[in-house]
C-alpha cells in the first residue's frame, strides 16, 4: 500500500517527491513504491457562489437578500479542475491507504487540504507534515516527526468558520450595497476598516490647524543649550510674548551655572528578526516595493530557491529547537557576508531572549536563511535585495549591542533652566557591521545629540549669545504602504469603544487581516478604486469616502475583526463550537442587510466624464488606480475599461522619476511629470539597445574575475595554491 502526500504547490510537491525518492512521473503527481506525491495549485476548492444554490441568484437583486444557505457547499474552481480530478483520483486509489497533508503549515494551508479531501469525499487516515522551510533537511526531519491529523481538527474548524463567516457577510453586504446604490461597492470585515483607518487619518490632517511655537537657545561655544519650561520641561512655548520677555531679560547674561549632570550607560540591542509585515515595511521604505510584490518575491525565495524559511509568519523570534541549526545557516550565507559570518563563528553561539523565545513562536518562527547556500548572481534584482535584507537582519542578531553613555546637562542662566543632551559612543556593536544608522529616540525633545565637554556641578559655562527659535506644529503624515501595514497590524488606537478583551484579541492575532492577507487587502482597495496613490502616499477616493458613509458602522471598525478573531482563537483551542460562532454570524448578517435596505442615503458619481463606453454607450468614470488613470464604464454589468495612463518601472532620463505611458496605438507616448516626452516606439528601441541590469551585473562580475585571475598570475606563489605539504 502507498501513502498519498498532498502539497500546496507543484514546486514544494516536487521537492518532497525528490527527497522521498519518487521518480515515476504522471500528470500532476510523482510516485514511488511507497509514496504518491501530488499537489494543489493553491486552492482547488472554494465555497460555492450564490448561483450554485439557486439560478435566480445569478441576477443581483436586493429582494433576494440575505442569501443564507442552510449548509455552505464546496465547488471545484473551474480553472484548476483538471488538477483537482488528479488529486481526487489518487485519494480514491485502492492502493492508497492513508494521506499526509503537506500544505503550508498554518490555518489557511490546513483549509486548502481539508476542503479538497472533504469535496472528494475521502475518509482515509490523515497525518500532518508541519515544517517551516522546504530544504531537503527540513523535509526529511519533518517526515520523521509526522503528527496525527486529529490534532489539527480544531485549527481546521477555525479556518472553515473564518471562511464561511467572510462569505456570509461579504457576499450579502457587497450585493446589498451594490444593488441598493447601483454602483459596484465592495465591503468586508477587513478591507472596510482599513479604508476607514485611511479616511480617519485624512480627517485628522484636514482638521489640523498648525500652531506656531517658540523657544530659546543659548550659544555655549562648542554646543547649544535649549530653554526648558520650569513646569512642563518642554522646550516649546505657544506664548510668544512670554518668550520675547525671557529673551529681553536674558540677553545680557554671559554665564550659566551647571546645576546637574546626569550620565547613564545605555545599550541598544540589535533589531529583532523579520516577520513578514516588518519585511514588507522595510522593502517599501527602502525600495518602494508594494507589500504584494515583497510577498511574491519571498515566495520565490522560499519555494524556488529554498534559501529562506516560510514567509507568512507573524513571529520575530525563533524557537530553541532551531538553535542547533544556526551554525549551518550562517555558513550557508553567500560569500559577500563571509567576514561577518567568520566573526560570529569564531566563538560559540550564545542564544539570547532578543531572538530566541518559544512562547513568542506560534505556527512559524521568524524569517531566516535556510541551510542551503546560493550564489547571489543567480537571483534577480528584487530577490537579491529582499534576500539581502533578511540575511543582514539574521546576522545582526548575533552581534553585540550598541553601547553609549547618555549625558543630560542642566544649566541655570539667570532664573531660567536650559538643557543639553550628549551621547558618547562606547562600542558600535552591531551598527559597525553594516554601517547601520538607526537613530535613537532618546533626544527627540532635545534637538538631537551633540558632543558635550566634561562638566561637574557648579561649573561655569560661558554664554556667547541668546536666540529666539520658532516653528509650527505638523499634522500627522498621510499613510503610505509601509505605514498602512503598521496600522493594520496595530489597529487598536482606531477603535472607538476600546474594549480591553477585544483589543487583546487583536493584538494576539496580529490586527486586521493576517500577515498573508494584508497585501491582498490593500491591492483590493486599489482595484476597487476606493483608494488611490499620489506619489508614495495613499488617499481615499470619492467612491471610498462615500462607501464609508453607506456601510453599517460595525463593518468600519477593527472591533469586528477583534471580536471574530477572539472567537476563532477559541475554536482553534477547542473552547468554542464552530456552529455556535456561525449562528451568531448569520444573525449579524441579517441585521446589517436590514440596515442597508432601510438606508435613505444616495450614492453619486462625481467622476463622470463625457466619454462614452465603447461597449454599452453609457458615460464613463475617470478613476485613479495604483498604477495610473483609466476610464471605467459606470454600468456595473458592463465594466469596460480604457487606460488613460499607467506608470512603468523605467526612469526618466532627466529627473530619474518613474515614467508613465499615455494614449493608445499611434498616439502612445512615454511622459514624465517633469515635462519629458518620448514616442513609445522610440522609447522601446532605446530600451532594447540599452544593456539590462542583469547584463551589466554579469559584465562587472566577469571584469572582477579577470582582475582576480590577473592578480593571481602575477603572484609568484600562485602555483603553490591548493598544494598539500606533509
Amino acid at each position: 500500500m502507498k501513502t498519498m502526500v498532498l502539497a500546496e504547490k507543484p514546486s514544494v510537491g516536487k521537492d518532497i517527491a525528490r527527497v522521498l525518492g519518487c521518480k515515476a512521473g504522471g500528470g500532476g503527481f510523482i510516485e514511488s513504491p511507497k509514496y504518491v506525491v501530488t499537489w494543489a495549485l493553491g486552492h482547488l476548492v472554494q465555497l460555492a457562489e450564490p448561483e450554485d444554490y439557486d439560478q435566480r441568484y445569478k441576477t443581483w437583486d436586493i429582494g433576494h437578500l440575505p442569501i443564507m444557505p442552510e449548509k455552505l457547499q464546496l465547488t471545484v474552481i473551474p480553472q484548476t479542475a483538471k488538477q483537482y480530478k488528479t488529486v481526487k483520483d489518487i485519494l480514491h486509489r485502492s492502493d492508497v491507504s492513508d494521506i499526509i497533508i503537506a500544505t503550508d503549515a498554518g490555518r489557511e494551508g490546513e483549509l486548502v487540504a481539508r476542503w479538497i479531501i472533504e469535496k472528494a469525499g475521502c475518509r482515509k487516515p490523515i497525518k500532518r507534515l508541519w515544517i517551516s522551510s522546504v530544504t531537503d533537511k527540513a523535509i526529511s526531519e519533518g517526515f520523521q516527526s509526522l503528527k496525527d491529523g486529529k490534532f489539527y481538527l480544531n485549527l481546521c474548524d477555525s479556518a472553515k468558520a473564518r471562511a464561511e463567516a467572510d462569505w456570509l457577510v461579504g457576499i450579502n453586504a457587497t450585493r446589498c450595497l451594490t444593488t441598493k446604490f447601483n454602483s459596484q461597492l465592495s465591503c468586508g470585515r477587513v478591507q472596510t476598516p482599513t479604508l476607514a483607518i485611511i479616511a480617519k487619518r485624512e480627517e485628522e490632517i484636514r482638521r489640523f490647524v498648525a500652531k506656531p511655537f517658540y523657544g530659546l537657545t543659548a550659544d555655549a561655544g562648542s554646543f547649544t543649550l535649549r530653554w526648558a519650561d520650569s513646569k512642563t520641561g518642554s522646550p516649546q512655548c505657544f506664548d510668544k510674548g512670554r518668550i520675547d520677555g525671557l529673551l529681553a531679560a536674558l540677553r545680557g547674561e554671559r554665564e550659566g551655572v551647571v546645576i546637574s549632570v546626569d550620565k547613564t550607560a545605555k545599550k541598544k540591542l540589535p533589531p529583532r528578526l523579520y516577520d513578514l509585515t516588518e519585511l514588507q515595511r522595510d522593502a517599501s521604505k527602502l525600495y518602494g516595493y508594494s507589500p504584494k510584490e515583497t510577498l511574491s518575491v519571498m515566495q520565490r525565495l522560499y519555494e524556488e530557491y529554498k534559501v529562506l524559511t516560510y514567509p507568512r509568519t507573524d513571529s520575530r523570534y525563533i524557537s530553541s529547537d532551531i538553535v542547533p541549526t544556526l551554525p549551518d545557516r550562517l555558513r550557508a550565507c553567500p560569500r559577500q557576508y563571509g567576514k561577518i559570518v567568520g566573526q560570529i563563528l569564531r566563538q560559540p553561539i550564545r542564544p539570547n531572549a532578543n531572538y530566541v523565545d518559544n512562547a513568542k513562536v506560534s505556527d512559524h518562527h521568524a524569517i531566516i536563511p535556510t541551510e542551503q547556500g546560493i550564489e547571489m548572481s543567480i537571483l534577480g534584482e528584487r530577490e537579491r535585495k529582499v534576500y539581502d535584507l533578511v540575511v543582514k537582519r539574521f546576522l545582526t542578531v548575533f552581534l553585540p549591542a550598541f553601547e553609549y553613555e547618555q549625558t543630560k546637562l542642566r544649566v541655570k542662566i539667570g532664573h531660567e533652566v536650559f538643557t543639553a543632551s550628549g551621547k558618547a559612543v562606547l562600542a558600535q556593536g552591531y551598527k559597525e557591521a553594516f554601517n547601520i544608522d538607526d537613530e535613537d529616540d532618546e533626544n527627540t525633545d532635545e534637538g538631537g545629540s551633540q558632543t558635550l565637554p566634561r562638566f561637574k556641578n557648579s561649573d561655569s559655562i560661558p554664554v556667547r549669545g541668546m536666540k529666539l527659535t520658532e516653528g509650527r506644529t505638523s499634522p500627522p503624515p498621510p499613510f503610505n504602504e509601509a505605514t498602512l501595514l503598521s496600522a493594520m497590524e496595530n489597529p487598536t488606537k482606531y477603535m472607538e469603544n476600546h474594549d480591553k478583551a477585544i483589543a487583546e484579541a487583536l493584538e494576539q492575532t496580529g490586527g486586521l487581516g493576517t500577515v498573508a492577507t494584508r497585501a491582498d487587502i490593500i491591492e483590493k482597495l486599489f482595484d476597487n478604486f476606493a483608494i488611490e496613490k499620489k506619489g508614495k502616499d495613499i488617499f481615499t477616493t470619492a467612491k471610498g469616502r462615500q462607501l464609508l458613509q453607506l456601510v453599517p458602522k460595525d463593518l468600519k471598525s477593527p472591533e469586528l475583526t477583534g471580536a471574530w478573531e477572539r472567537q476563532l482563537q477559541s475554536i482553534s483551542q477547542g473552547k468554542l463550537d464552530k456552529a455556535a460562532f456561525l449562528t451568531g454570524i448569520r444573525k449579524y448578517t441579517t441585521d446589517i442587510i436590514r440596515e442597508i435596505k432601510a438606508s435613505t442615503q444616495i450614492f453619486k458619481h462625481d467622476n463622470l466624464t463625457t466619454e462614452k463606453c465603447p461597449e454599452c454607450g453609457k458615460f464613463m468614470l475617470r478613476v485613479s488606480g495604483k498604477k495610473g488613470e483609466m476610464l471605467v464604464c459606470q454600468d456595473r454589468d458592463c465594466n469596460a475599461r480604457i487606460n488613460i495612463s499607467f506608470s512603468i518601472r523605467s526612469r526618466c532620463p532627466n529627473c530619474h522619476k518613474f515614467l508613465s505611458i499615455t494614449g493608445e496605438g499611434d498616439k502612445k507616448t512615454v511622459v514624465c511629470a517633469c515635462g519629458y516626452k518620448e514616442r513609445y516606439d522610440a522609447f522601446e528601441r532605446r530600451k532594447k539597445a540599452e544593456p539590462s541590469k542583469r547584463e551589466l551585473q554579469n559584465f562587472m562580475e566577469n571584469q572582477n574575475k579577470r582582475k582576480n585571475d590577473a592578480d593571481r598570475s602575477d603572484n609568484p606563489f600562485a602555483a603553490l595554491t591548493g598544494m598539500k605539504f606533509e
